[in-house]
């Protein structure tokens, strides 16, 4: 499933076509993705300005001049391809590189008052959209209960440490609880707790002292998870199975993983060597060095 930095990916190559655009016809080619489309779908959309584009956890969001917004999730395999005006058609292998596109799976289009289109293909169809008032969505059942955003001004090592405190979760498990930190994904924890040298483990409360306060690793794991990511959305992602970015192009970071998915491989800490283990959290393949990442 794409992660925070391959949905914000998605979200800055959707951004330039989208914005200040209006939907000219939608093109609503199923009734349903994961879920059943909302009621009139495509008459709604029809019409309408994008006045913003944001992301939510692993959401993207369309603020419409009407007051509603246009809910985005992209489940496991699901991918926006942006044509513009002029563009002629393109092969599937070669605009998806090695990843491939299959127009079957093309299941909602945009058609934008410049002439481009967005077009949503998803393989699983484990994605889906919905439409609602602006002024519900913190209240509404995809964001009701949801975390802080890793992204935001409000992570921190004492936000870090309040959260975890007196804590015997695992601390990849804390890390991974939506309700806590939204957004956060299997890969750039592993990523994180390794970097910040921190077993997954390991109880989550460790990272505070006794009466609460946040001890320095949590301070260092708060910057370190905010490095991550931004790293990773620098690099346009990761591209594992299905994801591809708005454009047909492919993530890197993959390329910089130092634990996840290295099962047997030598650790990259200079000195240590020792092989990257894995483990099952949760049902999650978990990736770490045991010599390096240390419990208390």
């Amino acid at each position: 499933m794409p992660e925070l930095p391959e949905v914000e990916t998605v979200r800055r190559g959707l951004e330039p076509a989208m914005l200040g655009q209006r939907f000219a016809r939608v093109e609503q080619k199923r009734p349903d993705l994961r879920f059943p489309l909302p009621e009139h779908f495509a008459e709604r959309l029809t019409g309408r300005r994008v006045e913003a584009l944001s992301r939510r956890a692993k959401y993207l969001i369309a603020d419409l001049d009407d007051g509603e917004a246009l809910i985005m999730h992209m489940g496991m395999s699901g991918r926006f391809i942006v044509e513009a005006p002029g563009t002629p058609p393109t092969e599937p292998g070669a605009y998806y590189n090695e990843i491939g596109r299959h127009l079957v799976h093309d299941h909602v289009v945009f058609h934008l008052g410049t002439g481009a289109r967005v077009t949503y293909n998803d393989v699983r169809r484990f994605g889906f959209m919905d439409l609602l008032p602006r002024s519900e969505l913190e209240t509404c059942k995809h964001f009701a209960g949801m975390g802080i955003e890793p992204l935001g001004n409000a992570l921190s090592g004492e936000l870090l440490a309040n959260l975890f405190a007196g804590k015997a979760a695992p601390l990849k498990a804390a890390l991974l609880d939506q309700r806590l930190i939204a957004g956060l994904g299997n890969i750039y924890v592993c990523e994180a707790l390794f970097r910040a040298g921190l077993h997954p483990e390991a109880a989550a409360g460790t990272i505070a002292t006794p009466t609460g306060r946040p001890r320095e690793k949590a301070h260092a794991l708060a910057q370190i998870i905010r490095e991550v990511l931004e790293e990773a959305i620098a690099a346009g992602g990761s591209t594992l199975r299905d994801f591809a970015h708005a454009d047909g192009s492919l993530g890197y970071f993959q390329h910089r993983f130092k634990v996840y998915d290295r099962e047997g491989e030598p650790c990259v800490t200079p000195g240590c060597g020792k092989p990257v283990q894995r483990l099952v959290q949760s049902g999650r393949s978990t990736f770490y060095c045991e010599s390096c990442q240390k419990r208390g």
